[in-house]
């Protein structure tokens, strides 16, 4: 894993496609959309410099209770989310199978390549996702929602992990 957006030094689109250490794990994870769909509001008051500047990107990691764990924010939305899995690592957390990973802003296939890279299976974000995401997030069997908001999310990939 780079601190880049994931292309930089990359001959071709194929070779950003990198095997996590973390894909093999298999899981039982079932989440009620309700607790995801909370999520953005919950993060507003921890996002003090946002507040303040109004131009932070921030990424946010959420037990499936809903619980916030950890927020970091950047202007750059892939530092953001360097900053939140350095911390994790640091911490001795990774892999992160066991949390949702939330962003601020749409979701890349860069920042859905970080997630996976951590072992996170559940990547939500209150922007759209690049087709590009979509199609990483399927091929690594990760939940890929994009759109949400306090009352709707599309689901665009890992449905089966969303409790209907």
């Amino acid at each position: 894993m780079s601190s880049s957006c994931g292309i930089c030094g990359k001959g071709s689109i194929e070779s950003v496609r990198t095997q996590s250490p973390y894909h093999a794990t298999s899981d039982d994870i079932q989440i009620l959309p309700q607790i995801i769909m909370q999520l953005p509001e919950s993060i507003q008051r921890y996002q003090t410099n946002c507040g303040r500047t109004g131009g932070l990107h921030a990424a946010a990691l959420f037990t499936f209770e809903g619980e916030l764990v950890y927020l970091t924010e950047d202007i750059g939305r892939h530092n953001a989310v360097d900053k939140l899995i350095g911390h994790c690592w640091l911490q001795g957390l990774l892999p992160l199978k066991n949390y949702i990973l939330l962003l601020s802003g749409r979701g890349g296939f860069e920042l859905i390549q970080k997630a996976h890279m951590a072992g996170i299976k559940i990547v939500a974000s209150s922007g759209a996702p690049s087709s590009l995401a979509v199609e990483m997030a399927k091929d690594a069997r990760m939940t890929l929602i994009g759109f949400l908001k306090s009352d709707r999310m599309n689901v665009y990939s890992g449905k089966q992990r969303i409790i209907e």
